[in-house]
């Protein structure tokens, strides 16, 4: 088997440290995508699906966004659930010697949206976290898009359930015990269908 080009190397390295992530990989003008992030992102953006020669003997599966207008794709898969990471050449193409080099700049989850494009008007974008212990939970809901930040504390799961539905968060980091019981797990996903 033939061995992979030295960019497939760099995709690969950068991807397994963001496997939970749609890669933009940014290659010239346009964000690229492989392998499954590819099939993912062609099926949920219908963009075309094709392939790229990566060094192994047969084409990796590709698809591609103008760098100049990524924000309503990235926009569309962060709306569907999706987290983006975002890795950017990091010199000047034009002056690198050998391989650009090239790094994650940005990780675009639910919960981590500020531009304005992507949001909408008229409702806050909460990050939220559940933390259990010793059966009391601690709760905390921030808006990075306006700096607005809440936080309290509950006794019982349904009380935590219930200041889910009324933040209504888009995604919600939960640690510690009881955070995956019944009444805030069917908030969570079937009610609010958040990032969890």
């Amino acid at each position: 088997m033939a061995e992979l080009s030295p960019m497939m190397k760099q995709y690969l390295r950068i991807k397994s440290q963001n496997e939970d992530s749609i890669l933009f990989f940014r290659v010239g003008d346009f964000y690229e995508m492989f392998f499954d992030d590819a099939k993912k992102a062609s099926d949920e953006l219908d963009l075309t699906l094709t392939g790229k020669d990566c060094g192994m003997g047969e084409r990796a599966p590709m698809c591609g966004v103008p760098y100049h207008s990524c924000e309503s794709y990235i926009a569309r898969l962060v709306q569907k659930g999706y987290k983006v990471a975002i890795c950017e050449q990091m010199e000047d193409p034009a002056l690198a010697k050998g391989l650009v080099e090239r790094d994650i700049t940005r990780i675009i989850t639910p919960g981590t949206v500020t531009e304005s494009c992507m949001l909408e008007e008229r409702k806050n974008n909460y990050m939220g976290c559940v933390f259990g212990q010793s059966g009391q939970f601690g709760l905390a809901f921030c808006d990075l898009s306006t700096g607005a930040f809440f936080a309290t504390t509950c006794s019982d799961p349904r009380a935590v359930a219930s200041e889910l539905g009324r933040f209504t968060p888009s995604e919600v980091l939960r640690f510690g015990q009881g955070v995956e019981d019944e009444a805030i797990s069917d908030v969570l996903f079937r009610r609010l269908s958040c990032c969890v």
